[in-house]
C-alpha cells in the first residue's frame, strides 16, 4: 500500500482506516536546572538559517544540533527553531552531548541510554522538557493542524532495554523512545506526536504514534518489515513521521524514503468523523517534549533508548515527500563542527 494514505476527505466522513563511567557529580549538578523553559528562552537564532531547508524554516518551531550549549548551563541546549524552547540533557547534562566517530559528518551529537538496567530510578540518560502547566513556548502545537518529528539517530546498545522496574530479569521494555511532542495533560509519557519503536501484535516495529484528542486514545502507523532493518545496529539512519491530524493521514520516512506500512487502528480513534471542520489537535499547549525515553520532568523511567541522535526538528505541518527528501540529502552531507 502507499505508506500513510488517507482516504480523499469530505466534509461529512465515514470512519478512517488504520495507522545511552559518565561524569555523575557534573551530571547531579548539571540537574539544578529547571525543566521548564518559558517562551521566548534563549535561542540560537543567529544560526536560524542553517537549521532547516528553505522550505520549512517558516515551520521549524523547535530544533536542536548539539553545537550550541546554553552558555549559562552546558547542560542545557538552545533550540534552533523560533520557539526558543531550550531543552534538557537529564541525568548527564554536559556529558551528553559527545563527539561521533562514527560518522565525522555529525560532529556533537546527543547520547542517550540506560544507566542502570538492575534497579528502578531515575538515572537513565533522555533529554527533554516539561512543564505541568503546559509549555507556553509550544504554542504553536496548540490546536495544531499538522506536524513533524524527524531526525538522525544511530543505536549504541542494546535495545530494547531491560524493564528497571521489573522484578523479572528477562522483562524488556516493550518500547524504545526516540522523540516526540506531549499532549497538553500528559504525565511525561503520553503524546501528541511521536516517532518510536513500540511492540505491534507482538512484534517491535518502527511507528509514527499520533493523539489528536488530550485523553483520548492515540493512532498509530507502523513501518512494514522487522525494526532492525530500518534501524540497523550502529548506523546513522535519517527518520521522519508525519501527522495530519484533520484528514488522519500519517507517514514514515527513512533516509528520505517513504515507507509502506498499515494502521493499527481500524476504527476512528481520533474522532474524525462528523463536524466541526477542520478537526486540529486539542486546545491545549503541549506539556514539553521527550527525546530518548519518557518522562523528562525525570520522576520515573521508562523505554530507553540507547541512542545517539543528532539533527532533531520538531515542525507544526506535515513535511511532504519532497521535503523531507531533501532534509535528508541536505543534513547527511553536513560537515562535523
Amino acid at each position: 500500500m502507499t505508506p500513510g494514505t488517507a482516504a480523499p476527505k469530505r466534509r461529512r466522513r465515514s470512519v478512517r482506516s488504520r495507522s545511552w563511567p559518565a561524569v555523575v557529580a557534573a551530571g547531579a549538578a548539571l540537574l539544578t536546572a529547571a525543566f521548564v523553559t518559558p517562551a521566548g528562552g534563549a535561542s540560537a537564532s543567529d544560526d536560524r538559517s542553517t537549521a532547516v531547508g528553505a522550505g520549512l524554516r517558516g515551520s521549524l518551531i523547535a530544533g536542536y544540533d548539539f553545537e550550541h550549549p546554553d552558555p549559562r548551563n552546558a547542560g542545557r541546549e538552545r533550540d534552533m527553531g523560533r520557539s526558543g524552547t531550550t531543552l534538557s540533557l537529564v541525568n548527564g547534562g554536559a556529558a551528553m552531548r559527545v563527539r561521533d566517530y562514527a560518522d565525522p559528518r555529525r560532529g556533537h551529537v546527543l547520547q542517550t541510554r540506560q544507566v542502570n538496567p538492575d534497579a528502578a530510578g531515575n538515572d537513565d540518560w533522555k533529554a527533554g522538557v516539561y512543564d505541568p502547566d503546559g509549555a507556553a513556548s509550544l504554542h504553536a502545537f496548540n490546536g495544531a493542524r499538522q506536524a513533524t518529528v524527524m531526525g538522525w539517530f544511530r543505536t549504541t546498545g542494546q535495545n530494547p532495554s531491560p524493564n528497571s522496574g521489573s522484578a523479572d530479569p528477562s522483562d524488556r521494555y516493550n518500547a524504545i523512545g526516540l522523540a516526540g511532542v506531549l499532549t497538553g495533560d500528559s504525565n511525561g509519557h503520553d503524546v501528541r506526536a511521536l516517532l518510536e519503536l513500540i511492540d505491534v501484535d507482538g512484534e517491535l516495529r518502527l511507528v509514527a504514534l499520533g493523539r489528536r484528542v488530550d485523553g483520548s486514545v492515540s493512532q498509530t502507523f507502523a513501518a512494514d518489515g522487522d525494526w532492525r532493518t530500518h534501524l540497523p545496529d550502529g548506523q546513522w539512519v535519517h527518520l521522519a513521521a508525519t501527522f495530519d491530524f484533520d484528514t488522519g493521514e500519517m507517514a514514515l520516512y527513512r533516509n528520505g524514503r517513504a515507507l509502506s506500512g498499515s494502521y493499527v487502528r481500524d476504527d476512528d480513534p481520533w474522532a474524525l468523523a462528523g463536524e466541526p471542520e477542520p478537526d486540529l489537535a486539542s486546545p491545549t499547549d503541549p506539556r514539553g517534549i521527550k527525546i530518548g525515553g519518557s518522562f523528562p520532568q525525570n520522576t520515573r523511567e521508562a523505554n530507553p533508548c540507547n541512542c545517539r541522535m543528532d539533527d532533531l526538528l520538531f515542525l507544526d505541518r506535515a513535511a511532504t515527500p519532497g521535503q523531507v527528501r531533501a532534509e535528508y540529502r541536505r543534513t547527511s552531507g553536513k560537515p562535523a563542527s
